[in-house]
């Protein structure tokens, strides 16, 4: 096995473990209380899908039946920056795009 895949595998599960040992899996900013997160199994292979697209990062929210996708996982990568990440029922990656919901402006 790559040390790359490795990596992202050992994250995946350290998330995945921090959700459940919390007793919730990754929470959102769910303005209207509707947004439900990812869990158990779903959210093991949501996670691995979106790091592996991004090359690696920290899953910071999760969302199922998204507007735009039927999973979606933010990635804060490396760099500090936020990636939505649209996944389809297979766990596919469908778009990404950066997300900027938390910028701070400095107007």
């Amino acid at each position: 096995m790559k040390k790359r895949t490795k990596l992202i595998l050992t994250g995946v599960a350290v998330v995945a473990l921090s959700a459940a040992g919390a007793g919730t899996a990754l929470s959102s900013d769910d303005d209207d209380g509707t947004e439900v997160p990812i869990t158990g199994v779903e959210l093991e292979r949501a996670s691995r899908a979106a790091l592996e697209h991004t090359g690696g990062g920290t899953v910071t929210e999760t969302e199922v039946d998204d507007e735009e996708s039927y999973y979606e996982v933010e990635v804060r990568k490396p760099d500090g920056s936020s990636v939505d990440i649209q996944l389809d029922e297979q766990f596919n990656v469908v778009d990404s795009t950066p997300d900027d919901d938390g910028a701070e402006d400095d107007d």
